[in-house]
C-alpha cells in the first residue's frame, strides 16, 4: 500500500468525525511519526480544504512535524518557573552538546532538540522530556548522563 493510499483510509477512518483534520493528522503522526508535506494536498482535497489551511494547522501545532524527528526526541521546558531556575542555560549547553538549534534534528537523526513551554514538572526544574519520560533538575551533565544511560 503506498503512503498515499494510507494518507487516504485514515481520512476515511475519520471522515464522519467533527473537525477531522486534527484527529487524522493526529493518527497520521502517530502512524508515520510526521506528516509529510506530500500528504497536504491529499488531505485538503479529501476534506474539501485549501491546502494553505491544513499547512496551517501542521504549522500551528508544534507537536506535528513535517519532517522525521531523530531517534530521540529531547524537549526542555522554558516556561517561567523553569527559565527561573536554568531552562535557558540548559537550552544553550543542549544546543551546543548535539550542535543544532531547538526545533532541529542532528545530521545523524539521532537527536531531535525541541522546547515545550510546560512539562508540569515545575517545582522539578529545569525539566525535559527525553523520549516521552519525564526528567526534573536537569543540567548539562545530567542530560548527557540521561542520554548516554539509555533511559532516554
Amino acid at each position: 500500500m503506498t503512503r498515499a493510499e494510507r494518507v487516504r483510509g485514515v481520512v476515511e477512518a475519520h471522515r464522519g468525525e467533527r473537525g477531522a483534520l486534527l484527529p487524522i493528522l493526529h493518527h497520521l503522526q502517530e502512524e508515520f511519526g510526521w506528516i509529510d508535506p506530500q500528504a497536504v494536498p491529499i488531505l485538503a482535497e479529501e476534506l474539501n480544504l485549501s491546502r494553505a489551511d491544513v499547512h496551517g494547522v501542521i504549522s500551528f501545532y508544534g507537536d506535528f512535524r513535517s519532517e522525521p524527528a531523530g531517534t530521540t526526541t529531547v524537549k526542555i521546558c522554558r516556561a517561567e518557573a523553569c527559565q527561573s531556575v536554568g531552562a535557558e542555560q540548559l537550552v544553550s549547553d543542549a544546543e551546543q552538546v548535539f550542535g543544532v538549534k531547538i526545533g532541529q534534528t542532528t545530521p545523524d537523526r539521532s537527536v531531535t532538540l525541541d522546547q515545550v513551554f510546560c512539562l508540569g514538572n515545575c517545582a522539578l526544574g529545569p525539566s525535559a522530556q527525553v523520549n516521552g519520560r519525564l526528567h526534573g533538575r536537569v543540567d548539562r551533565s545530567r542530560l548527557v548522563e540521561i542520554l548516554a544511560e539509555g533511559s532516554a
